[in-house]
């Protein structure tokens, strides 16, 4: 039943993927609002799941499981029903900051109080990493499934039939836990985790849609870092605080979160940057571009799955280690030899990626103690919900960057024409269709070019960030395999 909900989490969070050149010529949003669309309900997801998280040891994990399902199921309802751009960013929002939220801080805090045997709850983690990677896959095939018979709305109804067998199946199923030994709640600290996160990402999403950000942009990402210093600076010092920062003292719970964040940070930004290609230069359906996509999906729940046997085999900072540098190869074989006909580094980044998530959350809830299991799956879920986010911004500024800097001059075309041309794949489309000719297909040929070149530098940035990172596994995680064998 957690996996389940996982499923259907991560599905939503990428199933609007292909269903974006739609809900343009629908709603005709903005490029601020069209963003914001994308990219609203994983910003406010990694802005409420510490205080979630926290919540749930104080009033019950079961209690705030549930009060998720039903928030999610009346925001999908909004989200469908919506007739204008802010209305669904608020929809988003509300699936994010509300009911995934809630979700997803509270279900690792479950396995870690249902499965307290170590070898358990590792193959309990990798069955429910596998789903909630299999989700976040098989969004795009769903949105393009249901795009192709369905209006867009119908993306989100698919969630409430999901959601009424869930919370029938949380009452039923899912034991209570809370922490006992609960102390006052810290308003103030919850506050300024949930604004300084939301500030921070904020400002790095905007900065990935511009080349360069406005001051007010910059003064809310510095706003931000202040208030997360604060929250944290505050956390050392009061006598119960929301996150136990001694947390991070231990070396295996830091290195996997920050293994979490990059890895999951370029899995989803390479699902979304081919998703757009698929269908904007290839002609694609949405469906199509879907059906591309599911061997990635199939071989990062395989990965995730495997992980555990792979682990107690061989060991957590080998799977880990080695994990992180499958992906990283083959985001670099996408790098050398582009994206079209690679099978063999779409699975091999499915596979390595799955991996990562699964070993990196079993380490982080091994380490943390059983009262502060809800904490601790709060800061591993803000871990994947911070790297969706910020790798989407940060590897779309590099492949935007090449991308403009690429896109050739073409001949025949007004300075206009090429100069929407080069602000976005996108723009360039609509633009090569209403030219026609030679013009048109200049544009269109220009801009694959610039776009190759930009999805180079992208994939190429974040293939180092994960090499970096597997050697930090390797040495971070030196002493796990022997501390997580004698739990």
């Amino acid at each position: 039943m957690l996996c389940a909900s996982l499923l259907m989490v991560g599905m939503d969070l990428t199933v609007l993927h292909v269903a974006v050149p739609t809900i343009s010529r629908e709603l005709l949003p903005g490029g601020s609002e069209l963003l914001w669309i994308v990219d609203s309900e994983a910003l406010t997801v990694a802005a409420g799941l510490l205080t979630c998280g926290t919540l749930g040891d104080r009033f019950g994990r079961k209690r705030m499981l549930i009060c998720g399902y039903v928030v999610f199921g009346l925001a999908s309802v909004g989200a469908a029903l919506s007739s204008a751009p802010g209305q669904l960013i608020a929809s988003r929002a509300a699936l994010g900051g509300g009911g995934g939220a809630m979700i997803m801080a509270s279900t690792p805090a479950l396995i870690r109080a249902v499965f307290p045997d170590a070898r358990e709850r590792s193959v309990a983690v990798g069955l429910w990493t596998a789903a909630n990677s299999a989700g976040v896959s098989v969004g795009p095939l769903l949105g393009g499934l249901l795009i192709e018979h369905f209006w867009w709305g119908s993306v989100f109804l698919v969630n409430v039939p999901i959601v009424v067998c869930a919370v029938v199946s949380a009452f039923l199923l899912v034991p209570e836990s809370r922490n006992d030994r609960s102390h006052r709640w810290d308003a103030p600290g919850a506050a300024m985790s949930a604004v300084g996160l939301g500030a921070v990402v904020y400002a790095f999403q905007q900065l990935g849609e511009h080349d360069a950000a406005e001051p007010a942009v910059w003064g809310i990402g510095l706003t931000g870092a202040v208030l997360l210093v604060g929250f944290v600076v505050r956390q050392r010092r009061i006598p119960h605080p929301l996150l136990d920062v001694r947390q991070f003292s231990d070396r295996r719970f830091t290195v996997s979160a920050l293994c979490i964040l990059g890895c999951y940070g370029a899995y989803t930004a390479l699902l979304f940057l081919l998703t757009q290609r698929f269908q904007l230069l290839d002609g694609y359906t949405p469906l199509g571009a879907g059906l591309t996509l599911v061997p990635l999906a199939f071989a990062n729940a395989c990965g995730a799955a495997v992980a555990p046997r792979f682990a107690a085999r061989w060991g957590c900072r080998r799977g880990l280690s080695g994990g992180l540098l499958l992906c990283g190869l083959a985001l670099a074989s996408f790098t050398l030899w582009g994206a079209a006909g690679n099978h063999a580094a779409l699975l091999a980044a499915g596979v390595g990626s799955g991996m990562v998530m699964a070993l990196g959350s079993d380490a982080m809830l091994g380490a943390a103690k059983p009262e502060r299991a809800g904490e601790a799956g709060a800061v591993q879920e803000t871990s994947f919900s911070l790297g969706a986010g910020l790798g989407l911004a940060l590897l779309g500024t590099v492949l935007s960057l090449g991308y403009r800097s690429d896109f050739a001059r073409v001949p025949g075309a007004s300075a206009r024409q090429w100069d929407t041309a080069r602000s976005s794949l996108g723009a360039a489309s609509e633009v090569a269709t209403r030219a026609g000719g030679r013009v048109g297909d200049g544009l269109r040929n220009a801009a694959a070019h610039a776009f190759d070149t930009g999805f180079a530098m992208a994939t190429g940035s974040a293939a180092a960030v994960l090499a970096l990172l597997s050697v930090l596994a390797w040495k971070g995680m030196r002493e796990s395999d022997g501390r997580s064998g004698s739990e």
